[in-house]
């Protein structure tokens, strides 16, 4: 299979396009791949560590505020060189199926896929499509959503539920032991983590919380984010809260513990419905279109997690929160029967099959 594909900006884009590649590769070891994402975006150093061609675009995201006109007219521009190029890369590959998975830099590629008639598939990850996605619709022919609640949002087209693709990367992924962090093996266990760089926010908020359970039969690795450690590395907190700034193959590590407090990005959620851990949900309200707080939606109104808005977050709630999962075990079952019922667990193979068929056509 010869496949062009692209997403860009954050990991939540960038790693479900990964796993599609790799679901490619398994079966198919000798399709051949483009990469297209930004100059400028954590996609250039992720994408070619991992040995994948890479075309960069200069490009960048409109916005609404009058301050940045100036830029959104310099981007215009910027815009329509990046789908010149891009045709120009279609005639020159002649890829089978163009794959978007996200982010502001998909819409000149499947634009230009379009324009020269090569079959084109969009991802969502979050339960609210976002604006790249949105503008897309009329250039492709496929998309595959995370979120049954999503459908609505592409009525009148081809649409399939397909799950997150790191899901089923979550499943394959070998268990780390929470005790290679010096954690007890027979206390139970909470994961608390906001993303790679952290959250100054939400940091503040949680110091409080880590600080009042000292009397608690029950454990707490907090995951700072890289940018955040400093302010954490030198605090004295109860011996049962444990501190690192930044954990590889988290996924891993979520297997052995009986609880995640974390955002709603569609990564991590699509990992925790995998993995069928109970959840506390804290949705960051400083996202495009508030798409964690109905990411979290989706998985509270399916009585498969907890959600807290960040407003309403303190040390009284979480606690509570806390409390009502750990102490409650029909409460983790029932948890854990309805993550099954709406957890996508072969994502990539769903993925990998209907751009078989969309290639077939």
């Amino acid at each position: 299979m010869r496949v062009i594909i692209t997403a860009g900006g954050t990991g939540g884009h960038i790693y479900p396009a990964l796993a599609i590649v790799d679901k490619i590769k398994s079966v198919e070891p000798d399709s051949e791949f483009i990469y297209i994402g930004t100059h400028n975006r954590m996609e250039k150093d992720i994408v070619p560590a991992r040995g994948i061609k890479y075309e960069a675009l200069e490009i960048y995201g409109l916005s609404t505020s009058l301050k940045l006109m100036g830029r959104n007219i310099k981007n215009v521009f910027l815009i329509n060189k990046a789908y010149k190029r891009c045709v120009k890369i279609m005639k020159e590959f002649k890829p089978d199926v163009v794959i978007g998975v996200g982010g502001y830099v998909t819409f000149p590629v499947i634009k230009a896929a379009h324009k020269c008639g090569v079959k084109t598939f969009i991802h969502e990850q979050n339960s609210i499509p976002g604006k790249a996605n949105k503008m897309l619709l009329k250039y492709v022919d496929l998309v595959g959503v995370s979120f049954k609640d999503s459908m609505k949002y592409f009525e009148g087209h081809n649409v399939v539920m397909t799950g997150n693709p790191c899901g089923e990367n979550a499943i394959k992924i070998d268990k780390i032991s929470k005790e290679k962090y010096g954690m007890s093996k027979d206390k139970k266990a909470i994961l608390m983590f906001n993303g790679s760089l952290g959250s100054a926010t939400m940091n503040q908020k949680l110091v409080e919380f880590l600080h009042s359970i000292g009397e608690e039969d029950y454990e707490v690795l907090y995951i700072t984010g890289k940018n955040s450690y400093n302010d954490f590395k030198d605090i004295e907190f109860p011996k049962n809260v444990f501190v690192e700034p930044y954990i590889d193959n988290l996924s891993g590590l979520m297997k052995d513990m009986d609880l995640i407090v974390s955002r709603a990005g569609a990564s991590s959620l699509a990992e925790i419905t995998a993995l069928r851990i109970p959840s506390i949900l804290i949705p960051s309200p400083y996202v495009a279109n508030n798409h964690q707080y109905y990411n979290a939606l989706s998985i509270s109104e399916a009585e498969a997690g907890i959600m807290i808005q960040e407003s309403e977050l303190n040390k009284e709630s979480l606690k509570g929160a806390v409390d009502l999962i750990l102490t409650n075990e029909y409460k983790v079952k029932t948890m854990k029967e309805n993550l099954k019922s709406i957890s996508v667990d072969n994502s990539q193979t769903i993925i990998y099959e209907e751009l078989k068929k969309l290639i077939s056509k």
